[in-house]
This record gives structure tokens, sequence and C-alpha cells, in this order.
């Protein structure tokens, strides 16, 4: 399966029922993200003030990139 049809298949989960978290790191205000996990290692991201508007979906390569990126001080 090629990454373009691993991240439309993302894009076709409902999330409607997912269970969204905050970072442990957060200070419980508002101007934070929330994740929920997806099939296949994948993750969900939204904006906790704007949860109407579409999550970004990421595999579980580009996740783990990223995390990699924000530890290295990359990002």
């Amino acid at each position: 399966m090629s990454n373009t049809d691993r991240k439309t298949d993302l894009y076709s989960v409902d999330l409607s029922g997912a269970t969204w978290r905050k970072s442990p790191f957060s200070d419980g205000g508002e101007q934070c993200v929330e994740i929920t996990d997806l099939p296949g290692g994948g993750k969900a991201l939204r904006d906790s003030k704007n949860t109407h508007l579409p999550a970004s979906r990421f595999t579980a390569a580009e996740w783990d990139a990223f995390v990699k990126g924000i530890i290295a001080g990359a990002l």
C-alpha cells in the first residue's frame, strides 16, 4: 500500500466518537492541541479551541518523524 493510500485511509476514519487528549505538559489553558490514535499507529491532531475544524492526520511513519524532529530540536 502506498503512502498516499495510507493517508487517504486515515482521512476516511470517522473521528466523531474519538477520545481526544491534551499533552501532559499543557498548562490546562485553551491554547493547546489535542491528539487521538488512528488505525495502524496513525495520529490525528486538532486545535482545542477550534474543534469544529478538520483534524490533521499523520501516518505512523510521519508521526514518528515529527516526534523525532521535536526531540532533536529541529522543529
